[in-house]
């Protein structure tokens, strides 16, 4: 894993200052890479890449970026994993002069261009620019795991793995409405829009290209739901065994030491046994816990670990650590994304990093195997509905009203999302009633100006994901939500997965993420995988073995919480004060900072909205407010 970045002109004329800007753009990301960093640029000086190495295969020199060959006319920065690369290499007629993965990627598109994506397995970004052609190809894994943001600024494309390395090239440091709409929304945004107004992010699954002066962007990959009714349940437990534990088998190559994050969740429990048992892995474990009434989770972890045989290493989380580092994980971060979970795993990614350099993850298991809670929520209500109506047997329902309530114990800490949900009526258009689940903006109707904001235009970019009929063929509910999460949600949490690693020189994976398992599980009847909505039903019956039953049978997984209610209204009282009575705060459009503070005691334990709004107002202040030392950084 690795920090890139790059510039290439679009009418092929020199780009001023290419090499000092590459310089600054690595510059910034270099907390990506430790190990090593490189810049090349082109004899016609159009084209230029930056890199920060983080070595995990192939430690040697041989394996360095940017990575050039001469006689095929290519150069290659590339920041990931290929873990197929083995098998790859032995179908290229290619000389190869490393031992990495990065020089696969080079040789299968020297052979196969654009179509090497086909081939690739893994998590990656990457850039190859084809002197021959003065063409440029970029392209980001299936899933969004690695990161890619870019803008054009001066008739030049400037790429980079952060958006960071591109503030300081802008003409002015705004923010995009349409992205703000969607992240008051939903804590992220849903399409190509980044907070910061011209830099987009390229969208998982998808390629960018430059030929000829312009700028295209094109899907390679997407996941559909074509659902398989021919097989049986036991033949889907038998396949998902097999690929998930080959992707852990994958997963686990590496020339330096692996562990494992621990949660005390199904998902990362079951990644790290299933790690455990193979002689490469190492036997180390890591969590963060909070030692608070109904936030400590440690006990889960621990069982995990007993049971897995890892040797557990805990940190505890205090509200001293969040003032001590809130500012620095939304400056990782970039711009605010998803809940407060990237804070503590800003803390745990640092305890593993003074152990590991890659450590393994449960990401992805959740949006795959319909692990939230919510599913079961809405399904409730639509069960009700068909009971009243008696339209149960029509076939659009995966469970009916009597096998769901013996599960309905799993939602007994969720009673006031239950109460705002019901809040607006009950029963309507299930595309209407999902968004009213993960709509986080519900409870900022003052602090927030939204008459200056297009809402309605966030439902419409909804709708057409969550109805998009080219992914979800038939009207199963479950389906539907899990889609959405997946293509919209899951890239929010990689996000954070990715910054709060990086931030410390650390490689996560996500062994769950993996193309041929994903698209198994897509194919699955929804009656199998949220059978009598038991959560994640599919995957605890595949993997029951290897599970204990404490970690198989909880009902109070609830992600990481963070005890934001009870700090805010205790010891960090005087930090969110001092936020919001800033200068800044009192004077930023859309918001109205004295209707934020007077908020603060009405807010209940779950409520994200202080999070939300207090994660903006530090990102105003370190991008906006110091704008003009962002700049600076760009004057040669």
């Amino acid at each position: 894993m690795c920090g890139i970045a790059g510039i290439v002109s679009l009418d092929q004329t020199p780009v001023p200052d290419l090499a000092r800007r590459l310089e600054l753009m690595g510059e910034l990301i270099r907390h990506r890479g430790p190990d090593g960093h490189g810049v090349w640029t082109n004899r016609r000086g159009n084209a230029g890449f930056a890199h920060r190495r983080l070595s995990i295969i192939d430690l040697t020199e041989s394996a360095a970026q940017p990575m050039v060959r001469d006689d095929a006319g290519l150069a290659l920065v590339h920041n990931g994993e290929i873990y197929n690369y083995l098998e790859l290499r032995a179908t290229l007629d290619w000389e190869f002069r490393s031992n990495s993965d990065t020089e696969t990627i080079l040789a299968a598109y020297a052979r196969r261009g654009d179509r090497c994506l086909d081939d690739l397995r893994g998590m990656f970004a990457f850039a190859v620019w084809d002197e021959r052609q003065q063409r440029l190809l970029c392209a980001r894994d299936r899933f969004g795991i690695k990161p890619l943001y870019y803008t054009v600024v001066d008739g030049a494309l400037h790429f980079a793995s952060e958006a960071k390395a591109l503030v300081p090239f802008l003409p002015a440091i705004e923010t995009d409405p349409e992205a703000l709409a969607e992240y008051l929304t939903f804590q992220y945004t849903i399409g190509t829009h980044t907070l910061f107004k011209g830099i987009e992010q390229l969208l998982p699954g998808h390629t960018l290209t430059i030929e000829r002066g312009q700028v295209r962007t094109a899907r390679y990959w997407d996941v559909s739901y074509a659902i398989d009714f021919d097989h049986t349940a036991a033949h889907f437990r038998r396949r998902l065994r097999e690929l998930v534990d080959e992707s852990v088998s994958l997963h686990l190559r590496s020339d330096v030491p692996v562990g494992s994050y621990l949660s005390g969740g199904i998902d990362s429990s079951l990644i790290g046994a299933l790690a455990a048992r193979h002689p490469a892995a190492g036997k180390l474990a890591f969590h963060g816990k909070f030692e608070l009434p109904g936030y400590d989770e440690s006990r889960y972890a621990e069982l995990a670990a007993r049971h897995a045989g890892l040797e557990l290493h805990q940190v505890s989380i205090t509200a001293q650590d969040f003032r001590d580092h809130i500012e620095k994980v939304i400056y990782h971060l970039d711009f605010p994304v998803a809940g407060p979970g990237s804070f503590p795993q800003y803390m745990v990614s640092r305890l593993a990093s003074q152990h590991v350099k890659v450590v393994l993850g449960g990401q992805g298991g959740d949006e795959i195997f319909g692990g939230y809670a919510r599913y079961l929520l809405a399904y409730f209500e639509q069960c009700i509905s068909a009971a009243i109506e008696g339209t149960s047997g029509n076939g659009n329902y995966v469970v009916t009203l009597e096998s769901i309530l013996p599960n309905l114990g799993v939602l007994r800490e969720y009673r006031p999302m239950i109460k705002e949900f019901w809040r607006e009526g009950l029963f309507g258009a299930l595309d209407d009633r999902y968004f009213r689940l993960i709509d986080r903006s519900t409870d900022m109707t003052d602090e927030v100006d939204w008459h200056q904001l297009d809402k309605r235009r966030v439902y419409d970019s909804f709708r057409a994901i969550f109805n998009n009929p080219a992914n979800v063929q038939r009207s199963a509910y479950f389906d539907r939500m899990t889609h959405f999460d997946f293509k919209c949600l899951l890239p929010a949490l990689l996000q954070v997965e990715d910054r709060m690693s990086m931030a410390h020189g650390l490689e996560a994976r996500v062994p769950l993420l993996d193309h041929p398992l994903v698209e198994l599980a897509a194919q699955v009847p929804a009656d199998v995988k949220f059978e009598g909505g038991q959560m994640k039903r599919l995957l605890k019956t595949t993997f029951a073995d290897a599970l204990p039953e404490g970690i198989l049978e909880r009902r109070d997984k609830m992600g990481f919480p963070v005890p934001l209610k009870e700090w805010f209204d205790g010891e960090l009282k005087d930090l969110v004060q001092d936020v919001f009575h800033g200068q800044g705060a009192r004077h930023r459009p859309l918001f109205d900072a004295k209707a934020i503070l007077a908020s603060l005691g009405r807010t209940s334990r779950f409520s994200r909205s202080t999070w939300g709004l207090l994660s903006l107002e530090l990102w105003h202040q370190m991008f906006h407010d110091r704008a003009a030392e962002w700049k600076r950084r760009a004057t040669f």
